[in-house]
């Protein structure tokens, strides 16, 4: 019976989800310097006949240029739609023929990039990923052809409560920077960027200088260095992008209120939040799990769902950003219910922010925090995209196996300390979609 490649790597990538999930052992990181200069950070492993490869150029949304939003968007779907000499199709095919996947995204503070394939194709997998990255068309059809889909996203969006709170609620944060701007775009830019705008992007963000490389898999370190230096050697070494500016969120207590005829409302609130190098984050971690990152065991999740049944879900998070920090949530409630809800969330943000949590909060949130810690990496993309992730945020190789100690170390004084320090319900900056009743703000 025929099995197509595709499907031999599906298989592949479950099995090694099924045999990593259970595992609590110690993740070796090895910094892997390339005779070019370049460096990666890989954790090995032969179990499977698989490669995964995630890198990441820093800046992303937040340089794209005035009038010009969502052009990191747009590019990153695009890399991946011809390079070199194989058209859009050809790419595809050559990608599809050996189970290579090779993925792009975008964000605000930088461009990603995934690839994934199987041992016996990583040089061919290594060629395209190169194609991609030194080489990209930017043929007018797959231009087009993208331009179209992203347009097609933004008027879907324009439709969704919940994008429509996630913009207005940056917009107002961060008037007059770029964290502003909507990282898809908008219409009008998406319509007005060119196939010049898509070169100039290529060339001033796909440099080396702003580089990070994350492997796991398959692969021996010298294999490695080399791949390395085949894939992003031929890169500019620096660019003449500007820096984008530290910002301070605008986080006054305003209310927005946006019309829409909508039987519930979608609330995102929010101020202020911490820097991941800050040496409290580990504590307001702790802390934001207490307050709303816990799901059902949370105390927002307890008092607006499980004690009054006034919304099916109801959250918090933190957003370090590379030059601004969020504490931000969220709640979708009937109309006629969103006032009383967002009051609860007042109330239990203020009541965190006065008294912290209790020697039981804490104790329970460091059980599941460091139980769970484990099943982060149950997938070598998963544990690719962790080391990216740490080179980003300056952490040591040693993290992986000490995370939970820094879990551990935070005492009921610090999470205490650290709520009185960050949490400011007066702050709460709130942008609601919907027809909430008895809520006194401007609409529009």
């Amino acid at each position: 019976m025929f099995i197509p490649v595709r499907s031999v790597l599906s298989a592949l990538v479950l099995v090694g989800v099924m045999m990593t999930a259970p595992v609590a052992r110690a993740i070796d990181v090895e910094i892997v310097d390339s005779p070019g200069g370049l460096q990666a950070w890989l954790v090995e492993d032969h179990t499977n006949p698989l490669v995964t490869l995630e890198f990441a150029f820093k800046g992303g949304a937040a340089l794209d240029p005035d009038g010009r939003a969502g052009l990191a968007h747009m590019v990153s779907g695009l890399l991946d739609e011809g390079a070199g000499d194989l058209d859009s199709r050809a790419f595809q095919r050559r990608l599809a023929d050996l189970a290579i996947e090779l993925d792009f995204d975008a964000g605000r503070d930088s461009l990603h990039g995934t690839l994934r394939t199987l041992t016996e194709h990583l040089d061919e997998a290594v060629a395209l990923l190169r194609l991609a990255l030194t080489e990209p068309r930017f043929d007018p059809d797959a231009v087009e052809r993208i331009r179209g889909q992203v347009l097609a996203g933004l008027r879907y969006d324009e439709t969704d409560p919940n994008d429509i709170a996630r913009r207005a609620w940056y917009a107002a944060l961060f008037p007059d920077h770029p964290y502003s701007r909507p990282v898809e775009g908008t219409p009008e830019s998406i319509a007005a960027i060119t196939r010049d705008d898509l070169e100039a992007f290529a060339r001033r963000h796909l440099v080396r200088d702003r580089l990070l490389i994350g492997a796991t898999g398959d692969i021996t370190p010298e294999r490695l260095a080399r791949l390395v230096d085949d894939v992003f050697g031929a890169l500019p070494a620096t660019s003449d992008l500007p820096a984008v500016s530290q910002v301070d969120p605008r986080a006054d207590g305003r209310t927005l209120v946006i019309d829409r005829p909508l039987p519930q409302s979608v609330a995102m609130f929010g101020h202020g939040g911490i820097a991941r190098s800050d040496p409290d984050w580990y504590a307001a971690y702790v802390v934001n799990y207490i307050l709303g990152g816990g799901g059902f065991s949370s105390r927002l999740m307890e008092e607006v769902r499980e004690k009054r049944g006034l919304a099916y879900s109801v959250y918090s998070y933190l957003v370090p950003m590379d030059h601004a920090a969020l504490w931000i949530g969220g709640v979708a409630t009937a109309n006629a219910r969103v006032g009383e809800s967002l009051d609860l969330v007042k109330a239990e943000w203020r009541r965190m922010a006065e008294e912290g949590p209790t020697a039981e909060d804490l104790a329970d949130a460091k059980t599941y925090l460091t139980g769970a810690w484990p099943m982060r990496f149950t997938s070598t993309q998963a544990i690719a995209r962790m080391l990216v992730a740490m080179q980003d945020e300056d952490l040591p190789p040693s993290y992986l196996d000490r995370r939970n100690d820094h879990i551990e170390a935070v005492t009921l004084e610090d999470a205490r300390r650290v709520a009185a320090r960050l949490l400011t319900p007066e702050a709460l900056t709130t942008v609601i979609v919907g027809q909430p009743e008895g809520i006194a703000e401007a609409s529009h």
